[in-house]
């Protein structure tokens, strides 16, 4: 079992940069895959990144590939997703979400993941 909480959320101006943190309360951290999520209004959820258990492979959807980077610290057990050069369609609810088991191409299946944090505003003005 796993809590997540994500923070770092806020209103940033095109072209600027936010990170997003994904703390993780619970045991075995390290043996999660994480993804991360975001659903703009009127819109379905959509995946934008998930890395590894070990944070050594990631996924990036088309439309952030190049200016979102997720990672993770275990030690920590926080995952983060740093945004860069935001853009105003990349407004939304962000979700750091969380499955047991390897980087398979489950991660692509919002069903796969078990746990969910509760989301954060990100605004992107223009």
């Amino acid at each position: 079992q796993v809590q997540l909480v994500e923070s770092g959320g806020g209103l940033v101006q095109a072209g600027g940069s936010l990170r997003l943190s994904c703390s993780a309360s619970g045991r075995a951290f390290s043996s999660y895959t994480m993804g991360w999520f975001r659903q703009a209004p009127g819109k379905e959820r959509a995946l934008v990144a998930a890395h590894s258990r070990t944070g050594q492979s990631a996924y990036y959807a088309d439309s952030v590939k190049g200016r979102f980077t997720c990672s993770r610290d275990n030690a920590k057990n926080t995952a983060y997703l740093q945004m860069n050069s935001l853009k105003t369609e990349d407004t939304a609810v962000y979700y750091c979400a969380a499955y047991t088991g390897g980087f398979s191409r489950d991660y692509l299946a919002g069903d796969s993941y078990e746990y969910w944090g509760q989301g954060t505003q990100v605004t992107v003005s223009s």
